[in-house]
């Protein structure tokens, strides 16, 4: 029988929501999905306090037991044609020693209860397209391309490092 887990909402101002969040996004940044590259040294260190400083940040956390086993990281942006919030999934995290046993879809559907707490019309993400356990999970979770027009095409995801 697989161990039971729990879902909730980190606590930006408990130390050990902010360890469990760091160990989590780092062995997330290590892992090749998420870049292969462990977090800085800066970003450990500074990660949890920016995340507190911004309102429109929120995080969700899995435990197996007391063990921090996966994370949720949530920007609230704006919908300008709708006017109203939306949410971006920025990571979605769970260890590898962890991973189908719906934890991810677990913590996806308590930061989209949150969102709808806060008004979100939508939630956005991105996800590599080479990562197809995780596409798998968001069509699951109800997650689709984006489109307005199919004449025009899907929305792709661009950056510009600054």
């Amino acid at each position: 029988m697989a161990a039971a887990f729990s879902i909730r909402q980190a606590d930006y101002q408990s130390a050990s929501d902010a360890a469990a969040l760091v160990m989590l996004l780092d062995a997330y940044a290590s892992d090749p999905a998420g870049g292969g590259e462990p977090l800085s040294d800066f970003a450990k260190t500074h990660l949890v306090r920016e995340l507190a400083a911004r309102p429109q940040a929120y995080s969700v956390l899995a435990f197996e037991g007391e063990a921090p086993v996966g994370l949720v990281n949530c920007i609230e942006g704006f919908s300008s044609f709708a006017c109203k919030p939306l949410v971006n999934v920025h990571d979605v995290a769970v260890l590898a020693t962890h991973r189908g046993r719906g934890i991810a879809e677990a913590m996806l559907a308590e930061a989209e209860r949150i969102a709808v707490g806060r008004g979100a019309i939508k939630m956005t993400l991105e996800v590599l397209s080479g990562n197809a356990p995780a596409m798998r999970l968001y069509q699951r979770a109800g997650y689709a391309g984006y489109q307005l027009d199919p004449a025009m095409g899907s929305a792709q995801f661009l950056q510009k490092w600054l």
